[in-house]
């Protein structure tokens, strides 16, 4: 399997799951106001993680397959436009052809907004940066639901396994 067939696999799972943690959350009593709140006050708040989980799939997506999508920098207002732009990121990612990225061993360059410039390997790029950062700002997002009080736990965030589950023996 390619370092591209397995991250888009691997996005589609993952969005699959925050979309499925927002479904949840919607029906906690704390609604909307849930995506105020935050771990420490020096993190961000949920509606941010759940903006920076998106932005990097969006972004991994133009640095690798060589797209232009737009990434959407407003703030995310309810729970449901929250779930309108993760089945946009995921629309993006099903309509995403592997072949369209580079191949593992070509060099992704990149400048992060602090002025620090990277030069690496397309799966390197995507193993050690993109990956990474999308797990951060999606367990932030996790984590912060966690401490609302909202009922979540491993199946939650790994429901996409149970198309694996094996019936027990008779």
């Amino acid at each position: 399997m390619s370092y591209a067939t397995a991250a888009l696999a691997t996005y589609a799972n993952m969005l699959g799951t925050l979309d499925h943690l927002m479904t949840k959350a919607q029906g906690h009593e704390k609604g909307d106001a849930l995506l105020q709140a935050r771990l420490a006050e020096d993190m961000f708040p949920l509606h941010t993680q759940i903006r920076f989980t998106l932005d990097q799939v969006v972004t991994a997506l133009n640095r690798l397959g060589n797209a232009a999508h737009a990434s959407d920098e407003s703030d995310i207002a309810t729970l449901a436009d929250a779930r309108q732009r993760i089945a946009a990121a995921q629309a993006l990612v099903m309509g995403t052809d592997p072949a369209t990225w580079p191949a593992s061993g070509e060099t992704v360059e990149f400048t992060l907004p602090n002025g620090m410039a990277f030069a690496m390997q397309a799966h390197e790029y995507c193993r050690d940066w993109a990956t990474p950062q999308f797990y951060f700002h999606l367990m932030a997002a996790y984590a912060i639901l966690r401490a609302e009080g909202l009922a979540i736990g491993k199946i939650d965030y790994v429901g996409y396994m149970l198309k694996y589950l094996k019936q027990p023996a008779a």
